[in-house]
């Protein structure tokens, strides 16, 4: 019965660690929910803020190294980064970025 119960709590530690939000920096592009990756290069600023601005689309993220595709919760700090080479920090959890800072990427 001990090695069942130990097993069980192995388990359920294991997931929940896979499970929670993961803390980091990362690089990459601020770009929109519709074109996602293809909006991931300079020069697409205006036509990102056209998208969130007149077609209800989301500023997300695109990191450089997988080129993954994380909305962003403050949509607001993002805003006049559209378009933008930027360094991220802050937490993923799934495809959600929560953002603690951003700045221009050097």
């Amino acid at each position: 019965m001990k090695f069942r119960s130990l097993t069980a709590f192995a388990f359920f530690f294991c997931a929940a660690s896979v499970a929670a939000p993961a803390d980091g920096i990362w690089t990459g592009w601020i770009s929109d929910s519709q074109c996602g990756a293809k909006g991931a290069h300079e020069g697409a600023g205006e036509c990102t803020t056209k998208c969130v601005k007149e077609k209800g689309a989301k500023y997300v993220f695109v990191n450089d190294a997988d080129k993954k595709v994380y909305v962003v919760d403050a949509q607001d700090k993002v805003a006049e980064h559209a378009g933008h080479h930027v360094t991220v920090k802050g937490s993923v959890d799934g495809d959600n970025l929560k953002l603690a800072s951003i700045s221009v990427a050097k």
